[in-house]
């Protein structure tokens, strides 16, 4: 299903002429506020493989006890579970007058949480400049390699569903649910650690973002299980994607790569062990006949997406931005609104992801390929 409406001609900031294929009806936007977030696709520049790099987790800088990000003496923060095993909601603090004492406390929160959610917000108007500077703080931005993003702005994954754009429903049109759970880009070696989003229009209902808690999902594992499952590896693969990307048109702008990551990581921050599957990008367990790799990964993609018990649910204002660690958790959209004429609006937003450490699981157990 192909999403472009039109392509232009275009030259980038240093002066190099580009294709932009837009995939949006400048009509249906031309009140819009935020209209330079739409989604495009940068036709003509490819990127080489990502090359590996030390990376520096900002959460152990922190002080565990956090007393400079939720300062206890504040009658106006505001500081909520959203579960028992994963999620947080805060109110009362802006993202960008963070000093970057908070934003490491933030960092190690995200990582014990699992996912933050901030609300009344006014990140979506500090500009792209401070919006990228302030994810450059956590980690090395991800260039998706097929992923629409935002016009000069290539970081930014523009996130989109509209009547003028229904891409992101169609991958689900041959499926009875369009849940889809997953960790972002985890095919890369050196996998994402803080996602953030933020969406600056919203649907009239629906469009709720899930997350599973993967640390809750491995301890809920019996032990034999845990122990047979921490010696072994699965391949996590960007082909299935970037061949997609390509059957409907789109421009594939780095090759894709697969990784054969440990099945059960340990966070750099907080030691704990969590499962690194997800039913988005990983294909099979290394070492085991096809029949075997199928039963397990079926028994544990069931568990992270059909265990309500240890997942939180957000429903989105155009003032809220979720904060997430991808070592520790997987992810859905849940596209349950009309978005025709009558409907009940569209969903447009993006995201920053930045790429963490090669993971490391048990005993030392590290992340191979090709």
């Amino acid at each position: 299903m192909a999403s472009v409406t039109e392509t232009q001609e275009v030259t980038t900031s240093d002066g190099t002429p580009i294709k932009l294929a837009v995939a949006y009806d400048g009509k249906v936007h031309n009140a819009s506020q935020y209209a330079a977030y739409l989604p495009v696709y940068d036709t003509t520049t490819r990127f080489p493989p990502t090359e590996l790099f030390e990376f520096l987790d900002r959460g152990l800088n922190a002080d565990p006890a956090k007393l400079n990000l939720l300062k206890k003496d504040d009658p106006t923060l505001k500081v909520t579970k959203l579960t028992p095993r994963v999620g947080t909601e805060i109110t009362g603090l802006q993202l960008s007058l963070l000093s970057d004492t908070q934003k490491d406390e933030l960092s190690l929160l995200i990582a014990e949480r699992g996912v933050v959610v901030f609300r009344d917000q006014d990140f979506k108007d500090i500009g792209p400049e401070k919006q990228k500077e302030f994810g450059k703080y956590f980690g090395r931005l991800h260039v998706h390699p097929v992923g629409a993003h935002v016009k000069d702005h290539i970081e930014f994954h523009s996130i989109y569903l509209g009547k003028d754009n229904l891409y992101r429903l169609g991958r689900s049109a041959s499926k009875l649910t369009t849940t889809g759970y997953h960790s972002d880009v985890s095919y890369e070696h050196q996998p994402p650690a803080i996602t953030l989003l933020t969406l600056v229009e919203v649907p009239e209902t629906g469009g709720d973002t899930g997350w599973t808690s993967q640390v809750a999902a491995y301890d809920r594992l019996s032990e034999p299980l845990k122990s047979f499952l921490e010696g072994l590896r699965a391949e996590h693969s960007g082909f299935p994607q970037a061949e997609r990307a390509q059957r409907d048109g789109h421009f594939v702008r780095r090759d894709p790569v697969k990784s054969n990551h440990p099945i059960v990581r340990i966070h750099p921050l907080t030691k704990e062990k969590a499962l690194f599957v997800n039913p988005g990008f990983t294909k099979r367990i290394i070492g085991l006949k096809d029949e075997e790799s199928d039963a397990i990964l079926k028994l544990l993609f069931k568990h992270i997406s059909q265990s309500q018990d240890i997942q939180t649910r957000i429903k989105w204002d155009d003032r809220t931005v979720a904060l997430w660690d991808n070592r520790v958790t997987a992810h859905t959209a849940i596209s349950d609104y009309d978005v025709s004429d009558d409907g009940e609006g569209l969903r447009q937003g993006f995201r920053i992801t930045t790429l963490g450490e090669v993971p490391e699981g048990v005993n030392g157990l590290k992340s191979e390929w090709d």
